[in-house]
This record gives C-alpha cells, structure tokens and sequence, in this order.
C-alpha cells in the first residue's frame, strides 16, 4: 500500500485522493462513515512517509515508527497520544472510541512500515503474501468493519483482493522501484526465469524478464478472481466501491498485458479516460473478472 502520489508528514496537509488500494472519502461512502475512513487513511499515509519519505537513516525512521506506535498504544488505551501527531490521533481516537476499531490491524500496518524501512529480500510467494497480509489486507478488514461485516468468507474473499491490489502495485511500478532499491519480485519467481536481482534493479528489459512480469500478473489475476465475489456480497455504496476498485486493478493488468509486459521499462498508469470503462465494466460485469 505504499502510496507514492502524496507527500506527507506530521504537520502539512494531506491530500485524500492517490492512495494504493484506499478509497479515501469517495462519493460512495456513507457521510457517516467518511471521518472514520479518513482517520484511518491519514494514520496510515503519515507512517507510510515516515518510512518510505524523505532521505533519513534507517536508524531515525525506526525511531519515529516506534514513537508512532507508542502514541499508538496511548490512544488505545483511551490515553493522549501526545503533540507530535495529533493531527493524526486525535481524530483518530475518536473513530476508535466510535467504532471499536481493531487495534490489532493498525499495528499490522506499522509492522509492515517496519518491514518496509529495512527492505529485505522475499524468497518466495509466501513470504511477500505475508506482508502483504501486514501492509495491505488490514485497509480492508477496517473497511469491513466498519460496514458492520465480519464474517470468515468476506474476510478472506477481502484479503484475496487487497494483497491482489499491492502485489498489482509491484508490478506496475517496476521501473521505479528497481532504481530505489526495493525489491519485491519473489527470489524464487526471477530465479525460475533466469533473472537476475542485478537486471531487477537496473530495469533490464529482456524476453525473460517479461516472462517474469507475465507470470506475476498471471498470480495477481487469480488472486482477484478468487476474491471478486465479495463485491456481490457487500451492500449499497460498499458494493459499489469495491466493484470499482476490482476492476481498477484488472484495468492495470490489461494495461500491462497491452505492454507485452514490459513494466520495467515503462510505468502503466490509469487516467481520466479509464474512468468511464470502469464504471461500464462495474456495472455490466458487476465485480467479477
């Protein structure tokens, strides 16, 4: 979920309009529930630019996520978090104290924040789903949550989606991360393909690397289908959204399909004219591929 369209940070305004996998505040959601959407992204975006913002020392980021999280805690515990956040967790607390929030997923998203800062290497699928678990999957558990569903079949269906989202999201952005030394092709997967980490991170296109590509977005595809009926389940606006956001990630797929795969050279990327084959593909197809 590491939005990479803002700049944030603890005392400048943050936009509600570019964040991965978040619709933030859209049209569609209930007025009741915008502050709590709201509040949720702006604790989220904040941490975000504390580990992924600006050209601190690992050392430093870490610290401040750990001060992050102790103003966490605070707020949990029906306590003040303190200045140096506030316009974070002040309005933050209250949804918690409103809605019961789950601390539980907004400390999974700093420990994927924390992941983040000290980028390892993912050898294989299960290791990336598994932060994808931390750093995606919690958006829509607190969306749910907030709808009032809670059921096992709508959180996995909820979690098949989000970490197909994140993992749309590595592949799109190939060519932009290799140069800023994150990596989140699985070992196993650019082994398998004869690619190397050294031709990752320059962004050497080649025959095998779209290959690579095509077989990620093939995982990714699965991963959405196998959680698209969620959209048919949800009620109202909640439906409605999602059946958006579904098939804005499959929009990036064809887009990358349409590329021959070839996103190490290039950055696909939905515009405004994407806007009206969205809403035709919601509402002929419903939310499923």
């Amino acid at each position: 979920m590491r939005g990479r369209g803002i700049k944030g940070g603890e005392n400048r305004g943050v936009s509600v309009e570019h964040y991965e996998n978040f619709p933030v505040a859209s049209v569609l959601c209930p007025p009741a529930l915008r502050p709590a959407v709201v509040a949720i992204y702006h604790y989220a975006r904040t941490a975000d630019d504390i580990a992924d913002e600006g050209h601190a020392p690992t050392e430093e980021r870490l610290a401040d996520l750990a001060a992050y999280r102790h103003a966490l805690v605070e707020v949990l515990a029906g306590r003040p978090a303190g200045a140096r956040w506030a316009a974070v967790f002040v309005p933050l607390s209250r949804q918690i104290r409103q809605f019961m929030l789950p601390g539980a997923l907004l400390h999974d998203l700093l420990d994927a924040f924390e992941q983040d800062v000290r980028n390892p290497p993912y050898p294989d699928r299960g290791a990336l789903l598994d932060y994808c678990r931390r750093s995606a999957n919690p958006i829509g558990r607190l969306l749910l949550h907030l709808y009032g569903v809670g059921d096992a079949t709508s959180l996995r269906q909820s979690d098949a989606i989000c970490s197909a989202l994140q993992l749309i999201n590595f592949w799109q952005d190939l060519s932009v991360d290799g140069p800023r030394g994150r990596h989140y092709v699985p070992e196993a997967d650019a082994q398998g393909h004869g690619v190397s980490r050294a031709e990752l991170a320059t962004c050497q296109d080649s025959p095998r690397a779209r290959l690579l590509v095509r077989a990620l977005s093939d995982w990714s595809k699965g991963l959405m289908r196998e959680g698209a009926p969620l959209v048919q389940r949800l009620p109202g606006r909640a439906g409605w959204e999602l059946r958006l956001v579904v098939h804005g990630g499959l929009r990036v797929l064809e887009k990358i399909r349409r590329m021959d795969h070839a996103t190490l050279s290039a950055r696909p990327k939905l515009g405004a004219s994407d806007g009206p084959v969205l809403l035709w593909r919601a509402l002929r197809k419903g939310g499923l591929p």
